[in-house]
């Protein structure tokens, strides 16, 4: 096309010269001048297009082979083919700049997966392995090229993937056996639909929990059972020899009766311990009907008298719930507020309110305006009590009733004055 361009002229210029009085010399010397000044316009025109498009050309090669390395020279004019030159130059800076981002990202998402404590999985269409971290290496016992491409039927993990969501199993691994909290999900690869799998070994952990558990319901045994023993066994001791004294002191009778009475007391307040303790332990499933709130609140309101509590009435709302469990829930919660009060001479309020959102629920609270929290850290230890006739189970109970609801329970000093409140939130 660039010698298309100038044949019209190169013709005219022919046609002008040999049509004209010059002689023969003259015509071919000036016709090569012409014909060669036309040669070089026509291939200096070509090159000057096709060499930075031949270039540009293999930017792109190079970029679709992921080599962010070259760029373009001669891309400083103001000329379009600069411009683009330019552009392409500037495209091959941003996609390296994000590639090396990526395999930060990467490296760092990598070293992550190795040293995160749960084993991770991903297995392809056909169940084939295709990635493991060291977690999942320990719990199956050999090292990942010895396992990468192998089935989960091999590897005997066929059972995590039947069944889809977070759950717990019992599972017999060659390098770990017991309880292990399975997760699993979907993502795509390469088109392909893949699989993940996180499996979290959460037998030392329950054992651990429990260790601690039956630590902390033991010393509270062993205080209460050794307060009430300990009187008894000394005060036995002393009628004993009350008995065996010959003669008796003439008020002995009188001794008996005090002694046996504190010992019917002791034996008593025994009694009541455990009988408390049996109620935590066979708290039963909530019985879930439609309960009104409003109603509710109001209902426990009314069986305190010892304060007037003011009411803070949010919109009327109906969750499903436990009646029963949930009004001995509030009365707890009410009564304690009402003792604290009590002690300063302050007020008490209840209320609720209906929280929209991705999950709504309904929150209740309970505010007093008493001398507040010592301490947060054994509000929920069973039997822990600050109250000298406390049987420390009541916000125990609460707390599993709200748990077994799908709520929570949490209490804390109030930040306005001085004084507690007790936050219930129970899902709609």
């Amino acid at each position: 096309m660039a010698l298309a361009a100038g044949f019209p002229g190169v013709a005219v210029s022919f046609l002008l010269l040999w049509t004209g009085e010059a002689s023969g010399r003259t015509q071919v010397t000036v016709g090569l001048l012409i014909v060669g000044l036309w040669l070089g316009f026509a291939f200096s025109v070509q090159g000057t297009v096709v060499r930075p498009l031949q270039t540009i050309s293999n930017l792109l090669a190079a970029f679709r082979e992921e080599d962010y390395s070259f760029r373009a020279r001669g891309a400083k004019g103001d000329d379009a083919l600069s411009q683009v030159m330019f552009e392409v130059n500037a495209l091959a800076e941003t996609l390296r700049q994000q590639r090396l981002g990526a395999l930060e990202a990467t490296a760092l998402l990598r070293k992550v997966i190795d040293e995160i404590d749960v084993a991770i999985f991903t297995f392809d269409p056909g169940a084939g392995l295709r990635l493991v971290n060291r977690a999942g290496e320990r719990l199956l016992a050999r090292p990942s090229e010895q396992l990468l491409g192998r089935s989960a039927d091999d590897l005997g993990l066929q059972e995590v993937l039947d069944e889809p969501g977070a759950r717990v199993l019992e599972l017999a691994l060659p390098g770990a056996v017991g309880r292990f909290e399975v997760h699993g999900g979907t993502f795509r690869q390469g088109g392909l639909p893949h699989r993940l799998v996180v499996l979290a070994d959460v037998s030392r952990a329950l054992r651990e929990e429990e260790r601690q558990a039956w630590q902390r319901l033991i010393r509270v045994l062993g205080h209460e059972l050794n307060n009430s023993l300990a009187p008894i066994k000394s005060i036995a001791g002393s009628l004993e020899s009350l008995l065996v004294r010959d003669p008796r002191p003439d008020d002995w009778d009188e001794d008996m009766r005090r002694g046996l009475a504190v010992v019917s007391a002791r034996a008593e307040s025994l009694s009541r311990f455990m009988e408390a303790y049996s109620r935590l332990a066979r708290l039963p499933p909530p019985a879930l009907q439609p309960v009104d709130v409003g109603p509710l609140v109001r209902r426990v309101v009314r069986l305190e008298t010892r304060v007037s509590v003011e009411v803070q009435a949010g919109r009327e709302s109906v969750i499903r719930a436990d009646g029963d469990q949930l009004e001995q829930l509030l009365i707890n919660l009410l009564r304690n507020a009402t003792d604290a009060s009590l002690e300063t001479g302050g007020g008490v309020r209840v209320g609720w309110a209906r929280r929209a959102g991705r999950s709504p629920r309904v929150e209740f609270w309970v505010e007093d305006e008493g001398p507040g929290l010592p301490s947060t850290a054994n509000l929920f230890v069973p039997f822990f009590t600050t109250k000298p006739h406390g049987t420390g189970i009541g916000l125990v109970l609460c707390r599993q009733i709200a748990e077994a609801h799908g709520g929570t329970l949490t209490l804390a000093n109030r930040k306005d004055r001085t004084g507690c409140r007790a936050e219930l939130r129970l899902p709609v």
